[in-house]
């Protein structure tokens, strides 16, 4: 009985997770991966919780157990990062983010005795670098994805530094973000425990904003400065890492450091590039075919073999190789131009323009409704609760273009969300 109990609490869990745009496809590695991080009787609670954000009144009514009891309860789970919490106009809330970017890296954000890490990490390791399932539908289900590439800064020209904006900076993340921290590289630190690990540095992924002040508070991260976060940023272009953060212009949660050989955004940008699982800057390298000298640095550096050498098809020289772009799987970053020594590549626009959602709740609503889920965001408990809630979701949905009003009305079969569609339309 106590078996059947246990199973039922975490694919309770397992069912909640998949409510939201990004979960985590169910499968006996998932199931032991939950059983580490957490106990049967966290996964029952926690199965219940909503997906917006909450408060410890919400979840005591939903618990059936008094407010001082569930705060208590809460404060544990953030204690071990599973949930993030947050005060905002002197109201303490709560939300469980997704397993990634979410609960699964901070599980290795720091050194912890409290759970077996070298497990957890090899069980990581199979879900999602062996078996495909939960990377596939990360990183490809849907035109919105969860992370955007950041252009590498010192290969812009004069010319490109105009065109780049804001939002499109990773310095500008840092220098603006209201809390900064930086933690362990989870990736890294998962390939350390299965002997796979590279050189590149650890101490070295960052956290910003409401993230980064709950991951801070209770110790999964450390504190930065503005100044030390831009030193980092100078160390990973020094080492020829990508800057893959959240896929938002405001507010942006994390920006990774990553290595092609570790990182699984980078892995899934090799294994499904014609899928489109990473958003790319709005930059492509050209290369000088006259200047090119066939080295080979190009190729080396970029993390996603967008790169190749091919003949130069010069009949003085038939051993003489050029660079070629698969422009399908480049991300834009750049890493290739500054490798470059002999300047035969330059960063050009884009022909169409990278869009980025506003916010985190844009994009939220955006992939729910591109993956089939946007009933979860609208009937959450939370959403159902205040009105607020409400008409900002469905605002999001009312600035979308017509197309995607389109699908988010046929997957609610709302006549009051056809109306009201109809009405700003108009």
């Amino acid at each position: 009985m106590a078996h059947h109990t246990l199973k039922s609490a975490y694919a309770s869990l397992t069912d909640r997770l998949n409510r939201f745009p990004q979960g985590a496809p169910p499968s006996e590695l998932l199931e032991k991966i939950l059983r580490i991080l957490f106990s049967e009787k966290e996964a029952a609670r926690v199965a219940l919780l909503p997906i917006r954000p909450f408060t410890a009144e919400t979840a005591a009514r939903i618990w059936k157990i008094p407010v001082s009891e569930a705060r208590k309860i809460l404060e544990g789970l953030a204690g071990k990062a599973i949930l993030l919490d947050a005060e905002e106009n002197g109201v303490q809330t709560y939300v469980l983010p997704p397993p990634m970017a979410g609960f699964f890296e901070f599980s290795l954000m720091r050194i912890r005795g409290d759970i077996d890490q070298k497990a957890l990490s090899e069980l990581y390791y199979q879900y999602l670098n062996v078996e495909e399932g939960f990377i596939k539908a990360l990183f490809t289900n849907g035109e919105t994805q969860l992370g955007r590439v950041f252009v590498h800064e010192p290969s812009l020209s004069a010319g490109n530094s105009l065109q780049v904006l804001e939002y499109e900076r990773a310095s500008e993340v840092i220098r603006t973000a209201s809390h900064r921290a930086v933690g362990l590289c989870y990736c890294r630190h998962k390939m350390e425990h299965v002997g796979r690990s590279c050189t590149a540095p650890r101490e070295i992924c960052m956290t910003f904003n409401s993230s980064a002040d709950s991951l801070i508070r209770h110790g999964f991260a450390r504190s930065i400065e503005a100044a030390e976060g831009l030193d980092l940023l100078q160390q990973a272009h020094g080492r020829g890492l990508v800057q893959f953060g959240e896929n938002v212009r405001e507010g942006v949660n994390f920006i990774c450091n990553c290595c092609g050989c570790c990182c699984e955004a980078l892995i899934a940008a090799r294994r499904f590039g014609i899928l489109h699982p990473i958003h790319t800057t709005r930059f492509l390298p050209g290369i000088g075919q006259e200047q090119c000298t066939g080295c080979g640095k190009c190729v080396r550096t970029c993390p996603v073999e967008a790169m190749a050498l091919v003949s130069a098809n010069d009949p003085h020289r038939p051993t003489q190789e050029k660079a070629k772009l698969d422009a399908t799987l480049c991300l834009g970053c750049g890493l290739c131009a500054r490798a470059c020594a002999a300047g035969a590549i330059r960063l050009e626009p884009r022909p169409e323009r990278v869009i980025t959602p506003l916010n985190s709740a844009h994009r939220a609503v955006v992939m729910a409704i591109e993956r089939g889920k946007l009933q979860n965001l609208i009937f959450d408990t939370h959403a159902l609760l205040s009105h607020r809630a409400m008409a900002a979701i469905l605002g999001v949905i009312l600035r979308l273009p017509p197309l995607k009003q389109a699908m988010a009305s046929r997957q609610m079969k709302s006549r009051y969300l056809e109306a009201l569609i109809r009405h700003f339309q108009a």
